[in-house]
């Protein structure tokens, strides 16, 4: 139901029962002055029957593409409510001529009065009317609603709690969802609930009321109307039931969320000892909700079947239960009756299976238990079939809901790491959170990337929108910087070939992104931003600093761009935090502000556990925009690698100077014997092979840590050595790998920038 807002200038949501707005793509307002259907039919007065054809053809219906449903709009006139009715379907036929002529009853029957608001600007209210001031609670009251309370206007002492409690119990959380601010929206509502009378049965009441927003000075005020409700129905509990378990099922998103409606709905009220609830698939029921959720509580058989947290159930096991479900109708079994174990133990004083139909066949089943006997009346019978209806269809949506949001998990699940690795000298952690707004991918990433000397790069990314097309590039940037860092290129060069990439690759859309090289010997760290956030650091005593890091432009943006290198120098237990712009940005605070904020919860957190401090700087991230958060604390390393480099020369003596080289830095090392000389064979092969086999520079690295003693020789040719099968008697050469793998612990090929380095390891 859509009603005028106070001003006039929109068509806003004032009530919804069972349509999930989300999933159908409805607003919850439409300017007057729009082309959108509310809007239409609201100008013309003339209903509106949209097919899904019409609704993807109107921009301003907003469609959801994955769903196919009609639409119908009709004016509703009702007591010159002057609002709009909207109602969906998603039968393949639609709305047939029953369902228009329905419509349009419900259309001409409903509006959205409130006729205490005017009254309630000044003046006295009418006899049925009420005010509200949310603040104090203090209420006025017609003398009308008094007599409703059995009150007499002497006995009243103007306070909302008074009135309150003389309601039943069992409405009160209604009620007080209705008169408590932080609950409610503006706009209209209605509700019914009962008033305890001083003889006889409760008096059921209908009360419609308007928040309106207070001014200057002026408070909040809730402003309606109650009347005498009892005449309307004959038994009005159950019906009640349905509405709210109708409400709570609009609001439930996922398929555990409806379970749970279902059993809060049904449990109590029908005083039963159990309840399932459970999804069909194929020839077996998945176990969403078991109350009680104790195992003892349930069949031993169906312990035995349920291994996991979503145990199931074989339908074959229980014909009784399969039955049911084949026939598509509620059964019910009293004290007695002659069960199967599974089902009899389940219900001993009484069993209802209610199937869960939905679009044509059955979306699950509902088990209702009882210990002792049980009578099922009329009204309870209609209860159950009524609310199997409502569930069935909930649950259907919840399913597509859920399959949608999985889907969309698991492809952000590939595109991020599946773990950090294991650093020396350092321990990261990083949290993603998706954004709660639709089912849209994100663009954020991070990445942390190994790489040779005890180096370590940092990533952090954020691609402009929320969208499949954002997260396939963000796949794609984080595999392009990661291969451009495994060559060995600087942070700089790395960050310049992304945005190079990102320029030829024709896309719309642009990416911001932070780089950070950190060199886990030294201490010391190069730092480059492409648009991005800058880097956060903890010192050691507490103190934080926002880096001052100079950034070019966002990748993708500018063909020829700077990227400038910042260095950062950090102590053991500095503590380095990037993030992007959904944890430290939102509509109430520009973005410095969330970064001061940020650094002072970073300054106030025990970097010891940093678990603890991502999962605390993630308790109030607005989750209208996905975050990634990356926390690195660098302790230093323990021992640090013994390191020389030689320049190997191409003279006819080179392979020699190489090896007096290698002789005199192991003599200095305290390498002796045969270690000695399984290294200079290594180093004789290796330099040997450069120089043959390709041209230009040359360099001889040896790296002693914790006695594995590695042997590098780089050049400029990316043509990584190939190992020869076989090698006659006759050859005079292609030994020297063969050789190099023989006196090897482990040896290999990688690539750095413009070339390659082959390594070997020799344990001492």
């Amino acid at each position: 139901m859509y009603a005028p807002s106070d001003d006039g200038e929109l068509l806003c949501l004032v009530q919804a029962v069972g349509v999930p707005r989300t999933l159908y793509g409805l607003r919850d307002g439409y300017p007057r002055a729009g082309g959108s259907p509310v809007a239409d039919v609201h100008r013309t007065g003339r209903a509106a029957w949209l097919g899904p054809q019409d609704l993807a053809e109107s921009a301003e219906a907003r469609r959801v593409p994955s769903r196919d449903f009609h639409l119908a709009v009709l004016p509703a006139h009702g007591d010159g409510g002057g609002g709009c009715l909207v109602a969906v379907s998603e039968r393949l036929d639609g709305f047939d001529t029953d369902d228009r002529k329905c419509l349009e009853l419900l259309a001409d029957a409903v509006s959205c009065p409130v006729p205490a608001a005017e009254a309630a600007e000044g003046g006295e209210l009418p006899a049925g009317a009420f005010s509200l001031a949310m603040d104090t609670g203090r209420v006025e009251v017609g003398d009308d609603i008094l007599d409703l309370f059995a009150l007499g206007r002497d006995d009243f002492d103007g306070r909302v709690e008074t009135l309150l409690a003389l309601t039943v119990p069992e409405d009160l959380p209604a009620l007080m969802s209705v008169t408590e601010a932080d609950h409610m929206s503006l706009g209209d509502r209605e509700l019914e609930f009962r008033a305890l009378q001083p003889t006889g049965p409760p008096k059921w009441l209908r009360l419609r009321g308007r928040l309106l927003p207070g001014g200057e000075g002026q408070p909040a005020r809730l402003v309606g109307t109650v009347a005498d409700a009892s005449t309307l129905r004959s038994d009005v509990t159950d019906v009640a039931r349905v509405q709210r378990l109708a409400a709570a099922l609009a609001t439930a998103g996922t398929v555990r969320d409806v379970s749970q409606a279902v059993v809060s709905a049904l449990r109590k009220p029908l005083r039963a000892d159990r309840i399932a609830l459970a999804e069909l698939e194929n020839d077996r029921l998945v176990v969403t909700v078991l109350d009680p959720p104790d195992p003892e509580s349930w069949p031993e058989l169906w312990r035995l079947e349920w291994r996991t947290e979503w145990p199931d159930a074989p339908v074959r096991a229980m014909p009784t239960l399969a039955t049911a479900l084949s026939e598509g109708r509620a059964q019910i079994w009293p004290a007695g009756t002659a069960l199967e174990p599974a089902l009899a133990e389940v219900g001993p004083g009484g069993l209802a299976v209610l199937p869960l139909p939905a679009a044509g066949r059955m979306a699950g089943a509902c088990l209702i238990g009882w210990d002792t006997p049980h009578d099922f009346g009329p009204d309870e019978r209609a209860l159950l079939t009524a609310s199997a209806g409502l569930a069935g269809q909930a649950l259907m949506r919840a399913h597509a809901f859920d399959a949608e949001h999985e889907l969309v998990g698991m492809l952000q699940r590939q595109l991020l790491p599946r773990r950090l690795p294991k650093l020396p000298g350092a321990t990261a952690v990083a949290r993603y959170l998706p954004s709660t707004a639709g089912l849209e991918l994100g663009g954020d990433w991070y990445d942390v990337i190994p790489l040779p000397d005890n180096h370590v790069a940092l990533v952090i990314g954020d691609v402009q929108g929320h969208s499949a097309g954002a997260a396939t590039l963000m796949g794609q940037m984080r595999t392009a910087l990661r291969a451009y860092a495994v060559e060995g290129h600087p942070p700089d060069v790395v960050v310049s070939h992304a945005n190079r990439l990102l320029t030829d690759m024709e896309t719309d859309l642009f990416a911001t992104c932070a780089y950070v090289d950190l060199d886990m010997e030294e201490g010391s760290a190069w730092c480059v931003r492409a648009g991005h956030l800058p880097p956060v650091l903890r010192h050691p005593d507490g103190t934080t600093d926002i880096a001052e890091a100079e950034g070019g432009p966002p990748l993708g943006v500018v063909a020829q761009a700077d990227f400038p290198m910042t260095p950062l120098r950090l102590r053991p237990g500095t503590l380095i935090a990037l993030t992007t712009d959904g944890l430290v940005e939102s509509a109430d605070s520009d973005i410095d502000e969330g970064m001061d904020r940020f650094a002072h919860e970073l300054s106030v957190s025990d970097p010891t556990h940093l678990g603890l401090v991502a999962d605390a700087l993630l308790g109030n991230a607005r989750r209208s925009d996905d975050v990634a958060l990356l926390l690195v604390r660098y302790d230093g390393m323990a021992s640090h690698p013994l390191r020389e480099s030689w320049t190997v020369w191409r003279v006819p003596q080179a392979v020699g100077h190489a090896r007096r080289f290698t002789r005199r830095t192991l003599r200095s090392w305290n390498v002796t014997g045969d270690a000695q000389d399984a290294v200079l064979l290594i180093v004789s092969e290796l330099v040997t092979n450069a120089l043959v086999h390709t041209d230009g520079r040359v360099r001889l690295d040896l790296t002693l840590v914790n006695h594995r003693l590695r042997v590098a020789v780089a050049d400029s040719s990316p043509r990584t050595p190939i190992k020869p099968t076989s090698i006659g008697w006759e050859a005079t050469g292609g030994r020297g790998i063969l050789l190099v793998e023989a006196m090897s612990a482990a040896w290999g090929s990688l690539p750095v920038s413009g070339g390659k380095q082959v390594w070997s390891e020799v344990t001492l």
